[in-house]
């Protein structure tokens, strides 16, 4: 692009500034040789690959033009098809930059046990039989079996269920997984590349090999406006027997308002994302996004919130509910378990200041104990309360339960459970708006859990216990039978069918960072609801883009036909095109 514009630049300055027509020409053949010749090649590329592609007319406009000696035509022709992909180009490498602090979620450091220290170390340096520190917060580098240490870790992102899992000797972790609380020592079982992890990552790679490239808008376009154009040079030679009509004919038909109509469109549309917290990493999955009828959406941390709250409060021994939750919270509050977290929440909406407790104590990953008005509370798990000699009977119930004793008695049981996100029943309505005709959950979880999200959420269609590769045939099999299909997910268990997806939304406020890299488009704000937006501004964009290519091309043929009968020279027709694309760009750009 830029060789063509100081081309032109020095060219025309050459020409008609200093009177010297042979140095101007000059300049333009140098600048159409070494602006034309990549973007000739390119074409030549992509048509021996089966690509065929809107700048074919440009490209057999600036082969003509280089033997006709009409240098002026075929530079301006350069310089519309170079800058079109130049802006498209632009507009993705600042979306990809959007994205660098999302991705350096991967476990990438181990701190592995030497002699009595720990030392930091790339985790493909992690032997199978090593012994790792995995302290609380950090990822769990390579899969490994507890062998000391007591705590919670939350595998949602790889499993899909919502509720942590007890991490204590003997239990076997999976990489990726997070570590909530207490200092865990791993003996790794495998190495990273083996490791659940890697696994998926190898998954998202063969996703994207086999997701068949997507036809762009104006490649559509192209596959019969090519041979139309083909057709008119004909009959230019038929009807004047004049090359110079030939390259005429070329020059006004060169697809102006698919060259740059379709990307400065895009970029518009990308622009208003980005305002909204939507990062879009690819101009066709903006393109593809608001033809899709049907949206796939993960379970949890997508459709919930991804993390346990109180759900129900089982009180016995004569306390009323409210009040065992005010007992509970006064201890619980000093916790540092997040489902702790959650009842001290709870009780603080009930309202009412919670009562101070006294002789705090937390046995990590397994319960509390605290005093609390001169009563003595015991709060965990069904083991715990037998190590503190309380009888439970264990819970049948799926969700995470957690046991209270006073003064050694059975008091009640908490029950925790993950919530729909409250935007979600909205979205759903909306998305039937924009014309999506059916919205599918695909879930790792229980398939009682799963079924009843769905129903809060109004969506019909539910499959649940699945693993990663399973969501992938899915989505495949989604798409066999009715075309585009947009998959919205926010795990590690999730990136694989993103990848496969016609449109892959990944949910990156909170979200894994390999589900980010997998996806086409990247919420940076925490709400799903922004799917709906994205959508709605990519079907905008469609019609601003669809107006500029019909009225544009309209305009070019109609030139074509005058061009054939000899009635317009190449270089005014290099002018014509150039106010043909001062009106398709300024139309495009209402997509922002």
């Amino acid at each position: 692009m830029a060789v063509a514009a100081g081309g032109l630049a020095f060219g025309l300055a050459a020409r008609f500034a200093l009177h010297a027509p042979r140095v101007g020409d000059a300049i333009l053949l140098g600048a159409l040789l070494l602006g034309g010749g990549p973007l000739v090649a390119q074409t030549v590329r992509g048509l021996l690959r089966g690509r065929f592609a809107a700048d074919v007319v440009a490209m057999l406009a600036i082969v003509t033009a280089v033997l006709l000696g009409e240098y002026f035509a075929g530079v301006v022709i350069v310089l519309m098809q170079s800058g079109g992909e130049a802006l498209e180009n632009y507009a993705m490498r600042r979306a990809s930059s959007s994205l660098e602090q999302l991705l350096a979620r991967a476990p990438r450091i181990a701190r592995r046990l030497t002699g009595d220290t720990f030392e930091d170390i790339p985790v493909d340096r992690v032997a199978v039989g090593d012994r790792l520190l995995v302290r609380p917060g950090d990822l769990i580098p390579v899969d490994g079996e507890v062998v000391a240490g007591h705590g919670t870790v939350d595998a949602s992102a790889l499993t899909g269920e919502p509720e942590p899992v007890l991490a204590a000797p003997g239990v076997t972790l999976l990489s990726g997984s997070v570590n909530l609380e207490g200092a865990l020592t791993l003996a790794a079982t495998h190495v990273s590349a083996d490791s659940q992890y890697q696994q998926i990552v190898r998954l998202v790679e063969r996703a994207r090999q086999e997701k068949p490239p997507i036809q762009r808008l104006a490649d559509r376009f192209a596959v019969w406006f090519t041979p139309v154009t083909l057709v008119m040079c004909a009959v230019a030679w038929f009807s004047t027997g004049q090359a110079d009509a030939v390259l005429a004919v070329l020059v006004v038909a060169t697809p102006c308002p698919l060259i740059l109509a379709v990307p400065v469109g895009v970029i518009a549309a990308i622009s208003r994302a980005a305002r909204e917290g939507i990062i879009v990493k690819t101009g066709a999955a903006i393109e593809e996004l608001g033809r899709a009828q049907i949206v796939v959406f993960d379970k949890t941390g997508t459709l919930t919130v991804g993390h346990p709250e109180l759900a129900a409060i089982d009180a016995s021994d004569g306390l009323a509910p409210v009040e065992l939750l005010r007992l509970v919270a006064a201890v619980e509050q000093l916790s540092s378990h997040h489902l702790g977290k959650a009842v001290a929440d709870a009780a603080r909406r009930v309202g009412g200041a919670l009562p101070a407790a006294e002789g705090f104590r937390e046995v990590a990953g397994r319960g509390v104990v605290g005093r609390v008005a001169g009563r003595e509370l015991w709060i965990g798990t069904a083991a715990f309360m037998q190590e503190c000699g309380v009888a439970v009977a264990p819970s049948t119930a799926e969700q995470t339960t957690s046991y209270v004793a006073i003064d050694g008695r059975l008091a009640g049981r908490l029950a925790f459970a993950d919530r729909l996100r409250p935007q979600v029943p909205a979205l759903m309505r909306r998305l039937a708006t924009l014309g999506v005709t059916d919205t599918v959950m695909l879930t790792g979880d229980h398939a009682r859990s799963a079924a009843a999200i769905a129903a809060q959420a109004g969506i019909r269609t539910v499959r649940a216990n699945l693993l990663p590769g399973d969501k992938v045939v899915a989505v495949g099999e989604l798409k066999r039978q009715h075309g585009g299909v947009v998959m919205v997910g926010d795990g590690i268990n999730d990136a694989p069918a993103l990848a496969a997806a016609t449109v892959g939304i990944a949910l990156g406020a909170k979200g894994a960072a390999v589900s980010a890299e997998a996806a086409d488009i990247v919420l940076l704000v925490d709400d799903v609801a922004r799917v709906a937006d994205a959508m709605a501004i990519s079907q905008r964009m469609r019609r601003i883009v669809l107006q500029s290519v019909i009225v544009g091309l309209g305009i070019s043929f109609a030139l074509m036909v005058i061009a054939s009968r000899g009635l317009i020279a190449p270089p005014v027709g290099a002018l014509l095109q150039e106010a043909l694309d001062a009106g398709v760009i300024l139309n495009a750009l209402r997509a922002r």
